[in-house]
């Protein structure tokens, strides 16, 4: 075999490979069921973006904005959202398992039927937020605010000053 039929070999293997792949272009605008993985949308402002259904797997929304935003039903398997402006998000049965939302405001966020498990939200705000029927196994609330928030059982709401856990 000469060395070009290997080179010609070698490319067809590698356009096949790549045939009927999707590729997350980072650039695509917001809009439901976009594919938005492994993309860093860091200080960006997404506010009141409806990103229903989107896979935004392992992507970051560091210090971005996403306040009034729709997420529901979207996959962020390790998204992180650390110090984001979440204000009143819509991140209903949406798959979150270890993401982090650091530091997050997540006043009034409605999380019901949210995979929470493992996420991080040390130090995030979720005053007033919905967590009716949210999954949180595992997750870290150290010096999360809690107050107010209406917990998994969807009947608990959270006393005043309930820092790290719901009293």
């Amino acid at each position: 075999m000469t060395a070009r039929s290997i080179l010609c070999a070698l490319a067809a293997a590698v356009t096949l490979a790549g045939a009927g792949t999707a590729r997350a272009d980072c650039a695509d605008q917001p809009q439901a069921e976009v594919v938005w993985r492994r993309c860093t949308f860091d200080g960006r402002d997404l506010s009141g973006a409806v990103l229903d259904k989107a896979n935004v797997r392992d992507s970051a929304f560091v210090r971005a904005r996403l306040n009034g935003a729709s997420l529901t039903d979207a996959d962020g398997y390790r998204a992180k959202f650390v110090s984001a402006d979440m204000t009143g998000v819509k991140l209903d049965r949406a798959r979150l398992i270890e993401a982090d939302f650091t530091r997050a405001t997540m006043t009034g966020a409605s999380l019901r039927d949210a995979d929470l498990r493992n996420a991080k939200l040390t130090g995030a705000d979720l005053s007033g937020a919905d967590l009716t029927g949210a999954r949180l196994s595992g997750s870290d609330f150290r010096h999360a605010n809690v107050s107010g928030a209406t917990w998994t059982d969807g009947k608990t709401v959270c006393g005043e000053n309930s820092v790290g856990q719901c009293n």
